[in-house]
């Protein structure tokens, strides 16, 4: 079994008897696949292989390793490839016990020009000895072995993924990760698999947690009451009420802050697992097949902490903001305007009836106030826009100032900048208008 270090088997050998060799190996996973006899029959085939040109003196093996992380991110391939490159030439040849058990994509023919440059062979049980790209067969066979390690991976993907999707949504599946703020794993049973449950696998599935299930109830009511997401973070921090990742910190040592923010808070309201129904891969890829489709199991999967019609309102809370005549705030420049000073951009801010942009510098309403800061940059729409317009020459309709009229001037000198790939930059001392950087 391979260490941290590589396995000398025997002392370095005599050119004369023969190449040095240093064996690599690798296993995708360490909970699913016995490394001993993965390492093993790889071994053998890497004997075999050398067998009469030479001996092994090292070997590298990776566990619990994708085939898909490059060589130079995997540990001990990388610790192979460093000692190969700061030695005296002590090894001559890197053999493999499979090539899909090494490379996947371009991978080996970004070895393959490594080892050229250091004088060093690779040697492939496909090939029955050394790789030599200058062999038109070698190539081919390359070609076709890569092909297939690529469409091996993408099955392989589809398949789990396709299968994920329907545990998800058929059997409201707890699929792992860290439960949700409110919720705690408990024993679902044995395993489905009777492999898996023979060797003594179970489900897992949520249960309301008693410290934090209160709070996100809590949560759902103040935001139904028509409270903001800050003043919700505030006075959760006000009260010293434990933050996920304070509440939890075993599953959340990414995490180090403390208090409560406007994102923290905006994921939990904007969380359907806490209608009761299980979700599966909501931050779903632009890909096709499985992959793309986020999932939400058909039935409930385990116990709510609010109901489905409160969960919907809620939603609608946050995206509704009617003004007080009933009519709905727009703001025609949004996303458009850049801070001079932070380099963020400025948040859309209704004031006296009129539409506004602001940027308070990164301070928000979950902070104490006091600290120190830059003073809150405020822009009117409406004159930046008249600005603008006479900057850019934006063609006017019937040219009468009415307030139809201004909307649609503000229409129409956004569009102007976003279909000339222009941003606005304002300050204390004017504005100014940039590319919008595309590299």
């Amino acid at each position: 079994m391979a260490t941290g270090k590589p396995t000398r088997t025997s002392p370095p050998p005599d050119h004369s008897d023969g190449l040095q060799f240093a064996f690599y190996g690798r296993t995708s996973t360490t909970r699913h696949q016995d490394r001993v006899s993965s390492q093993g029959w790889q071994r053998d085939m890497a004997n075999g292989l050398v067998a009469g040109n030479g001996q092994i003196v090292a070997a590298y093996f990776d566990a619990g390793t994708s085939r898909r992380v490059p060589w130079t991110q995997r540990p001990h391939a990388a610790r192979l490839m460093a000692e190969i490159a700061e030695s005296d030439k002590t090894i001559d040849a890197i053999v493999v016990g499979e090539y899909e058990r090494a490379f996947t994509g371009s991978q080996f023919a970004t070895l393959y020009a490594w080892c050229v440059r250091h004088g060093v062979q690779l040697w492939l049980p496909e090939t029955g000895g050394p790789v030599d790209l200058g062999n038109r067969d070698h190539r081919a066979l390359m070609s076709l072995l890569a092909t297939q390690s690529q469409r091996e991976v993408l099955r392989a993907r589809h398949r789990v993924l396709a299968a994920m999707h329907n545990q998800a949504t058929q059997q409201g599946r707890y699929l792992g990760g860290r439960p949700p703020y409110g919720y705690q794993l408990v024993d679902a049973g044995p395993h489905p698999n009777s492999a898996d449950a023979r060797w003594g696998r179970r489900l897992q599935r949520l249960a309301p947690d008693s410290r934090t299930a209160p709070h996100v109830a809590w949560m759902f009511r103040q935001r139904l009451a028509g409270h903001s997401v800050a003043s919700i973070a505030r006075h959760l921090n006000e009260r010293g009420i434990p933050c996920p990742s304070s509440a939890d910190p075993e599953r959340n040592r990414h995490r180090t802050r403390s208090a409560w923010t406007l994102r923290t808070v905006a994921v939990i309201l904007a969380n359907p697992r806490y209608t009761g129904r299980q979700t599966w891969n909501r931050r779903a890829t632009g890909t096709e097949g499985p992959a793309s489709t986020p999932a939400l199991s058909a039935k409930a999967a385990h116990p709510a902490l609010i109901t489905e019609q409160d969960f919907v309102a809620a939603q609608q809370v946050r995206a509704a903001r009617p003004a007080g005549d009933g009519q709905t705030r727009r703001f025609a420049l949004a996303g458009l305007i850049h801070c001079g000073v932070c380099n963020r951009r400025l948040d859309s801010h209704w004031n006296h009836g009129r539409p506004t942009y602001r940027c308070r510098h990164g301070h928000t309403s979950t902070q104490r106030a006091g600290q120190p800061r830059p003073k809150t940059l405020y822009i009117r729409e409406d004159r930046l826009v008249d600005e603008i317009h006479v900057r850019l020459g934006v063609q006017d309709g019937d040219g009468h100032a009415t307030l139809e009229s201004a909307r649609t001037r503000s229409n129409r000198v956004a569009t102007a900048l976003r279909g000339s790939g222009q941003f606005i930059v304002c300050g204390s001392a004017g504005w100014r208008l940039e590319e919008i950087d595309s590299s």
